[in-house]
């Protein structure tokens, strides 16, 4: 395949272009791009549409670690309202070069819950994110707002979090871990749950389970890429 058909634009979903490279990365065991996981966060937003989630695009979550100037910051940081949310996912990624776009070889999940006060890193490769997500939290944490008591938010790095079992699926945990959050926050403001997504994290979040996402991920596309061919014939 040439540099023109892997680039060629396939599908255009809210903010997010895919292009025909996209489908390759998802077709075999590779390391997933940026806009893979825009695209799919993207999609969770829609399907769990709340003014309560935020689920951050890869590239704001590494200008916010990378921004070196506070004020830039915090002009930045006040059109995401994130006082307002009560959860926020950020996806981290160890790339430290802001000219090197798609770098970096680790993606993991930080997960702001309000009600608990409490940002939880999630990384399927025994903390390797950790030092990033640290310094993603250390960015954010005074956006959030306080509790009522007026404590800043915790950071915890989550343990027993689901651990990858080779060296290129770290970002299919992303999305799953980021689908059952969603999904968990969802139930809890139905059954009122005063617990933490953990368990439900731990039970969903299995090696077959992320196995499967790549392919869930390749059908979704296609899909959606059949209804937009669909919907241009029509018209």
């Amino acid at each position: 395949m040439g540099k023109s058909d892997a680039d060629e634009k396939i599908l255009s979903y809210n903010d997010v272009v895919l292009r025909r490279s996209d489908l390759d990365i998802l077709s075999g065991p590779y390391y997933l791009n940026d806009r893979i996981i825009e695209f799919y966060l993207s999609y969770l937003s829609s399907s769990h549409p709340s003014q309560d989630i935020l689920l951050v695009p890869p590239s704001i979550a590494f200008w916010i670690l990378q921004c070196p100037f506070a004020e830039a910051l915090k002009d930045f940081l006040e059109p995401l309202h994130l006082s307002e949310k009560e959860l926020v996912l950020f996806p981290v990624n160890n790339n430290e070069d802001v000219n090197a776009a798609e770098g970096g070889s680790h993606w993991s999940l930080l997960a702001y819950y309000r009600n608990a006060n409490l940002f939880v890193h999630h990384d399927s490769c025994r903390s390797l994110n950790s030092e990033p997500a640290k310094k993603l939290y250390k960015a954010v944490v005074g956006y959030v707002g306080s509790s009522e008591s007026g404590a800043e938010a915790r950071f915890l790095e989550c343990t027993d979090s689901p651990r990858q079992v080779n060296g290129y699926d770290c970002g299919l945990y992303v999305t799953a871990i980021a689908r059952a959050i969603c999904d968990w926050r969802v139930n809890s403001i139905k059954t009122d749950a005063n617990d933490l997504w953990f368990s439900v994290v731990k039970e969903r979040v299995t090696p077959s389970a992320v196995h499967c996402m790549r392919t869930e991920i390749l059908v979704l596309i296609r899909d959606l890429m059949a209804k937009h061919s669909g919907k241009h014939a029509q018209e």
